[in-house]
């Protein structure tokens, strides 16, 4: 039987009020996938890295990051993640107060799939779930036959 593994979401978010409404506004985009919620890089990295239940040992995962972080900068993380040939298949989103030219091409450079400007327009929000949504039924890990 080869079932596909559904998609978990990780979000890294230091504000609870974002944070609640991202993922009000994926529930309410119709995707139920599991969430994880980190407030800081250095947890998220660690779930992404070495938890039992995240993406290196149990399935896939798209990740949900914000720029500001209060130990790191998201950045950082995107570039952890990219640079990892373990990991660096996961869609990153990228949601951030930031519309700096200069800073958005740099996540796009560094490997980011969506760049979302909060504070979040729901339909712009939707639009780019519904791409992941994209992902989210597409991305599988290779089953080694072939």
């Amino acid at each position: 039987m080869n079932a596909q593994q559904p998609v978990n979401i990780v979000m890294i978010e230091d504000d609870e009020g974002h944070a609640r409404l991202i993922e009000k506004n994926i529930r309410r985009a119709g995707i139920s996938n599991g969430l994880k919620h980190f407030t800081d890089g250095t947890s998220g990295l660690e779930y992404l890295f070495n938890a039992p239940d995240g993406p290196l040992h149990n399935g896939p995962a798209l990740v949900l990051l914000d720029l500001n972080l209060p130990d790191m900068s998201g950045t950082d993380i995107l570039a952890k993640i990219k640079g990892d040939e373990r990991l660096h298949r996961v869609p990153v989103v990228v949601l951030t107060t930031t519309d700096d030219k200069t800073e958005i091409q740099r996540c796009y450079d560094l490997g980011c799939n969506v760049y979302i400007t909060k504070p979040v327009n729901y339909e712009s929000f939707a639009d780019a779930i519904r791409q992941l949504g994209l992902f989210l039924s597409v991305i599988q890990l290779p089953d080694g036959e072939g």
